[in-house]
């Protein structure tokens, strides 16, 4: 597990940065002509401290991401430890999985955001014991030799795959646009995973960071992941 990262934020200031990336998520729902309702903010936690997360949950977070699971394993009970009893906080696996962390996973998580594989969906089905368990099928539109994910060429034989396998369930696709300073760069790319999915009657978009999460609602994302807009920069 890496060294987490160093709580620089009050609750308050924390509370917030929430507010005010809710705020820029409903002033792009309404551009789109969308409702805010319509997209999950996912807090990506990498390497956060227990007590940084609990107070995103105090802010009204309830969605969080991890990029691995063995720090996800590590954290999940220190953070449930700070929040009041009967509370559910939805984690998600954001990062890549391995397929020798897929037990774990299934256990660990409640959706499953990078999946690239018919063998990783199978070791996921059968770690899901009898479940179903939702997945995002990633694809790398952009072709980035640096990032996970299949081609967008291969996407149709692997959501056949995903369909036929027990165990889970294919809720989407997600991706990772290439860093750009200009959110606009994104676009192109947001709006092939989101031909993609209508391509496949597939619902669900896990697409858009904080750089460039508000074109990602523009092009349909469900689910955003958030980190250093709500967090701010991270301290190793």
């Amino acid at each position: 597990m890496e060294e987490p990262a160093v709580a620089r934020l009050t609750p308050a200031g924390l509370a917030a940065n929430v507010e005010r990336v809710r705020e820029r998520v409903a002033r792009a729902c309404a551009r789109a002509g969308r409702s805010a309702t319509d997209v999950t903010l996912i807090a990506a936690t990498k390497t956060q401290l227990p007590a940084t997360v609990a107070a995103a949950w105090h802010a009204g977070i309830r969605d969080f991401g991890e990029n691995r699971v063995q720090e996800a394993l590590a954290k999940q009970p220190e953070v449930a430890a700070l929040l009041p009893p009967g509370a559910s906080p939805r984690w998600h696996l954001i990062g890549h999985l391995q397929t020798n962390k897929a037990k774990a996973a299934a256990r660990a998580f409640a959706i499953l955001h990078g999946i690239d594989s018919a063998r990783l969906i199978d070791a996921v089905g059968q770690a899901a014991q009898g479940q179903q368990l939702p997945i995002m099928i990633e694809v790398n539109v952009a072709g980035d030799p640096a990032k996970h994910g299949i081609a967008p060429g291969a996407l149709a034989e692997l959501v056949a795959h995903a369909r036929a396998a027990s165990g889970v369930r294919l809720e989407g696709l997600m991706t990772v646009a290439p860093w750009s300073p200009d959110p606009e760069a994104a676009r192109p790319v947001f709006r092939e995973l989101r031909a993609l999915a209508d391509a496949h009657g597939l619902p669900s978009l896990s697409m858009g960071m904080t750089e460039d999460f508000e074109v990602a609602i523009e092009e349909g994302a469900t689910h955003i992941r958030v980190g250093r807009a709500i967090f701010g920069e991270r301290q190793l």
